[in-house]
């Protein structure tokens, strides 16, 4: 199956609601960055789907196009877990509320397009993370700022894609950088952070001559590390994969929404 494609910003509450859906159900996608000012994909949203709104979500499996958050998780719901969408997210404005506070504390970060940004690498960076690690968001906010396309690696408690982050870099630990335009692999979210302002941020050349090969991960890492998150990268939060608390079961249509659909975040 491909990934799917999803169409959004950092700071939009919105998105985040459906970042949390991607994050229950253990889907991997590969994130367009669309914040304001931003030039490289809000052009394609507009021509896929006729306006600039987000989140716009495209499922290249079954041809599912659509805007609205709403509509975006029922259907991922309907589709890939078992139809049944979890109380926390069927609460209307309240759910939208609490999306909104995670970003109040954050002074705008992960909103605005950087400016003066090189040309875009020829590839996604990839991202191991989940949408409640902290550690996690600020990564994606610098992601955002840069218009960087990356695949997210979707690692949330219960996910078994944890024992292969654990095989590819000796232990499990979030987030997690693979950079296949340099070959550059690393942990933790400063680092991660001042690679990428380096590489790729404004005023930068660009992408340079890849680097050699990462040295090997820690083979000594026991099986038992991908049970455990370093307190350093992790918020001890309640896992909420294979919830049941909801009774919203809704049969979704695979068609691109026309351009009279509810708005939600046309900015």
């Amino acid at each position: 199956a491909k990934p799917l494609e999803l169409y959004e910003y950092e700071a939009c509450p919105f998105c985040r609601k459906v970042r949390e859906a991607v994050s229950m159900l253990d889907i991997d996608v590969i994130v367009y960055p669309c914040p304001r000012d931003g030039k490289r994909y809000r052009d394609k949203v507009i021509e896929m789907g006729g306006k600039s709104q987000f989140p716009y979500l495209v499922d290249p499996n079954t041809k599912f196009a659509s805007y609205e958050s709403d509509r975006i998780i029922r259907y991922l719901f309907q589709t890939y877990g078992d139809g049944i969408v979890p109380l926390p997210l069927t609460l209307g404005p309240l759910t939208t509320g609490s999306a909104a506070l995670a970003s109040a504390f954050r002074a705008g970060k992960g909103r605005q397009a950087k400016t003066e940004l090189p040309t875009a690498p020829a590839q996604p960076v990839e991202l191991w993370s989940y949408e409640g690690s902290p550690f996690c968001r600020v990564v994606r906010e610098q992601l955002c700022e840069l218009e960087l396309a990356h695949k997210v690696i979707t690692v949330a408690r219960g996910s078994s894609k944890r024992e292969e982050l654990v095989k590819l870099a000796g232990k499990f630990q979030v987030p997690y950088l693979v950079d296949p335009n340099t070959r550059t692999t690393m942990f933790e979210s400063a680092d991660i952070n001042a690679y990428l302002h380096r590489t790729y941020g404004s005023g930068t050349a660009g992408v340079p001559s890849p680097a050699p090969p990462a040295t090997p991960a820690d083979e000594t890492a026991t099986p038992a590390a991908a049970h455990e998150e370093p307190v350093t990268e992790h918020e001890d939060k309640k896992e909420h994969e294979g919830k049941k608390e909801g009774t919203q079961t809704v049969t979704v249509e695979a068609e691109l929404l026309d351009d009279n659909a509810t708005s939600e975040d046309t900015r």
